[in-house]
């Protein structure tokens, strides 16, 4: 690798690893609200947490975990030229990503559909810490999925570009850079899971 490539690989690493920050101080404001009203109220949140669906959220968590293995590898795989088993692997994070919001997808519209949605007539009736469960469980969720669609976009086009050959086993920080977002988006969902699924 010359040095200007160098320069250019260690710039672009940097910038994400800067963009990966702001995106952990998001999701850590959100994780902050939820320790501060679940001090307040965490016979509510317990009751709330009940009424979701673990299995699915199971589920979900065994596809990210999946869908990171993917990421990874597909990596490695550019490193060593193998651009096809690349492309075919990222394919496999793509499709974990729609899985996962195909379940997201159930999730919601079960909930919805029992009149449990934030601002709800059903929550309204209910205690105060059970509707703020749920506004923050479907502000959090929501948030997530709209990064599981914008990673699994990004990865669609770093696949095209594999398979072009813009993305080499000499040029592959843009694949390294989308499999790092994959990853936080996989780490945050890893944070969600206990606290909104397995609320004791």
């Amino acid at each position: 690798m010359s040095h200007a490539a160098h320069k250019d690989y260690a710039g672009a690493k940097l910038g994400m690893w800067l963009f990966l920050f702001t995106e952990l101080l998001l999701f850590g404001g959100l994780f902050l609200l939820y320790a501060v009203y679940f001090k307040r109220y965490p016979h509510e949140f317990a009751a709330g947490g009940k009424q979701l669906d673990w299995a699915m959220g199971t589920a979900n968590t065994a596809i990210l975990l999946t869908s990171s293995l993917c990421a990874a590898i597909a990596v490695t795989a550019v490193q060593r030229c193998e651009l096809r088993r690349a492309v075919w692997l990222i394919g496999g994070t793509i499709f974990c990503a729609a899985g996962f919001m195909v379940i997201k997808y159930v999730e919601w519209s079960t909930k919805i559909g029992h009149g449990i949605y934030p601002g709800s007539a059903h929550l309204k009736e209910g205690p105060l810490g059970e509707s703020i469960f749920f506004s923050l469980y479907f502000m959090t969720t929501g948030i997530h999925g709209l990064h599981v669609l914008i990673g699994g976009a990004l990865l669609a086009i770093i696949a095209l570009k594999v398979r072009s050959g813009e993305v080499t086993g000499e040029n592959y920080v843009l694949l390294e850079n989308g499999a790092l977002y994959w990853h936080l988006v996989d780490l945050i969902w890893i944070f969600i899971f206990p606290l909104y699924y397995l609320i004791l």
